[in-house]
């Protein structure tokens, strides 16, 4: 029997050694992929703020928010929560949206059964995005909540009693940054339904130019304006330059309105096309604008849009162990490292921009240059997928980062709705103090927030799951939105190398 069980023993380090050494090797399947991409999509439903739809299926979650901007007379219903609190911030919830509508569009044929669902999330954003950029002329409304007063509590956002303020930004308190992102995320969702739904598709274009050109004309950041209300939360640490670009690249691609074209030629090197900048966020548009704008030049060859492509290029070669220029922190495990707070943002980001440069590349059968040596579009898609397969679950802690994705997660997310009870269970109000007795609870949270990405671990690769460590347990939609494209591609490529 001994002999019997040596050789059985063998014979599985022999495939192991075959898998490890085998290019596609892979430690997920595509119907693994396709189950992320089902519950990074569903966690949207989790965020949802206004009065919730007959499908909602995170049956948790009940109305809230009903009344946003009542006393200000003007409709704010609708929209997201950004993380683990009742706020609705503006500029990532427009980041979001941007990211979550250009996942697909480059991957959306790949979401299979999903695509109306990722539409739906899409939507529920641009709804509320629309009242916000419309409801008054010369008006922006871009916040809806006191952040400082929201944090003292821990509430269900059905009980909330926090001042429900609304923030704005106007011709004489300019906010160009979260303009011009309103005005991106407006543009690329009308990329979405324009054959779904042309008429949305219309409206949604028409008011992105409306938006941008208020961004452009009445020039300020909104961290200036707004001052305390947004930061420390969603500080415009990188100016408003960034955002224009973005914006007006947004809806160049949308539009193909060639005055568009004319902005970025004559407005691109001072607005940061020159710069070579490495991450990728909420606050950060460079590097996604450089892989948006080379489209243009591996596809037309247009001589202005070189100097996007070369960007694109120093941008994918910072990430690519072994290229001269190589200058990315991963952890011992393998994860791209860029922050303490929040760091798989920067991760889920990153991803998207390599599956998209790598499709670019690809389509156009071009290379990124790193010096001497030129990466394929393979090598992209490689490391795209170490960063996926990271948060799925393989890494030194076999922890999936996806909440109710495989057999270990985050169970202590911090996150007010996911960690109360739910009406269901508690149909009596929770007060604002009342709820820090389930805050500070050893206990899981009793609703699963089921496809939420949380913060991640930290550079050694060690994750605390704990409530009360929101660097590392609070999840995010801009966590989220770019891999809902990432996840779309692995589904549907069964066997990349």
């Amino acid at each position: 029997m001994a002999s019997a069980a040596t050789f059985s023993l063998m014979t599985r380090i022999l495939c192991l050694a075959l898998c490890l050494i085998s290019l596609g090797c892979s430690a997920f399947t595509p119907q693994d992929y396709s189950d992320a991409l089902e519950k990074s999509i569903l966690f949207f439903e989790g965020q949802r703020s206004g009065k919730l739809p007959s499908n909602q299926r995170l049956n948790w979650r009940g109305n809230s928010g009903l009344s946003d901007g009542s006393s200000y007379h003007v409709d704010l219903v609708g929209g997201y929560y950004d993380a683990g609190d009742n706020v609705k911030f503006g500029l990532p919830m427009a980041f979001t949206t941007t990211l979550l509508a250009w996942s697909v569009i480059e991957f959306g044929s790949s979401m299979a059964n999903q695509i109306d669902n990722a539409k739906a999330a899409v939507r529920w954003s641009t709804d509320y995005l629309l009242k916000a950029a419309t409801s008054t002329p010369g008006t922006l409304y871009v916040q809806v909540a006191d952040p400082n007063m929201d944090h003292r509590c821990w509430e269900r956002p059905e009980d909330m009693d926090t001042p429900r303020n609304v923030y704005k930004v106007s011709t004489q308190n300019p906010g160009s940054d979260v303009a011009a992102e309103t005005a991106a995320a407006l543009a690329a969702a009308s990329i979405v339904f324009k054959d779904s739904d042309p008429s949305y598709s219309g409206k949604l274009l028409h008011t992105a130019m409306k938006v941008f050109d208020f961004a452009d004309k009445y020039r300020g950041s909104y961290s200036d304006s707004l001052g305390s209300m947004v930061c420390p939360f969603y500080c415009s640490y990188s100016g408003y330059q960034d955002e224009l670009l973005w914006g007006a690249s947004w809806i160049h691609r949308a539009s193909q309105n060639s005055s568009y074209l004319s902005y970025i030629k004559s407005n691109g090197h001072t607005l940061g096309a020159d710069d070579d900048d490495y991450s990728f966020s909420w606050d950060d548009k460079r590097a996604g604008t450089k892989v948006l704008l080379s489209k243009s030049f591996l596809e037309t060859n247009t001589e202005e849009f070189q100097i996007y492509k070369a960007h694109s290029d120093n941008y994918i070669c910072s990430l690519i162990p072994g290229t001269s220029s190589f200058q990315a922190q991963y952890t011992p495990g393998g994860l791209l490292y860029k922050a303490s707070e929040s760091n798989l943002q920067y991760v889920t980001s990153t991803t998207l921009l390599l599956l998209t440069y790598a499709k670019y590349l690809s389509s156009n059968r071009g290379a990124v240059t790193c010096g001497s040596t030129a990466v394929t579009a393979e090598t992209l898609i490689a490391q795209a997928k170490k960063q996926v397969d990271y948060i799925l679950g393989d890494n030194p802690a076999k922890m999936s980062y996806m909440v109710g994705f495989g057999e270990k997660y985050p169970q202590h997310v911090h996150h007010r709705g996911s960690s109360l009870p739910s009406l269901h269970e508690h149909p009596d109000r929770i007060s604002c103090n009342d709820g820090f007795q389930y805050f500070h609870s050893g206990s899981p949270n009793p609703n699963v927030l089921v496809g939420a990405i949380v913060g991640g671990p930290d550079s050694k690769d060690n994750f605390a799951d704990d409530r009360n460590n929101y660097q590392q347990s609070e999840p995010a939609t801009y966590i989220n939105a770019p891999f809902v494209g990432a996840l779309a591609f692995f589904s549907a490529n069964t066997n990349p190398k």
